[in-house]
């Protein structure tokens, strides 16, 4: 009896193990400057940052500002996969729209292969606001776990 109580704990225990959850951001930025100007890259950060090492709390009786220093936060250790613009001299560039999902689309692949699952994704855009405005882009996060 005591066997039959002993291993059904033993197999509660394995069945109840709690897995902590990583998540890894994927970021997709895109130029969508006119003429073909600007810098399109797939951001893939290798080194961690733990956020409690950068936030600060304020209180009422506390309002200190936050002191970290950029430097400390900045990454250095990245991956950077070459994109292509949206737009050439003559033009938006639908063949250079083609060839970003087919490196994004290979990347994805790849984290999938690596036991990452995609979660969830959201996009944004900055973009030309008239003939005075010649910045844009079009920027997307992957947020995978596993």
């Amino acid at each position: 009896m005591k066997k039959i109580i002993l291993f059904s704990f033993f197999a509660l225990m394995g069945i109840t193990t709690i897995t902590a959850q990583e998540y890894k951001v994927i970021t997709s930025v895109e130029s969508i400057v006119p003429s073909g100007l600007g810098r399109s890259r797939i951001i893939d950060a290798n080194a961690d940052r733990d956020f409690k090492e950068f936030t600060s709390e304020q209180t009422e009786d506390d309002n200190t500002r936050n002191k970290s220093k950029r430097g400390d936060i900045r990454v250095k250790d990245f991956e950077e996969t070459k994109l292509l613009n949206f737009y050439n001299i003559a033009g938006i560039r639908f063949q250079n729209i083609a060839a970003n999902d087919a490196l994004i689309s290979s990347k994805l692949s790849d984290m999938a292969q690596n036991g990452w699952e995609l979660v969830f994704v959201t996009s944004g855009v900055e973009a030309d606001a008239g003939n005075t405005d010649g910045q844009g882009i079009f920027i997307t996060r992957y947020i995978f776990k596993r």
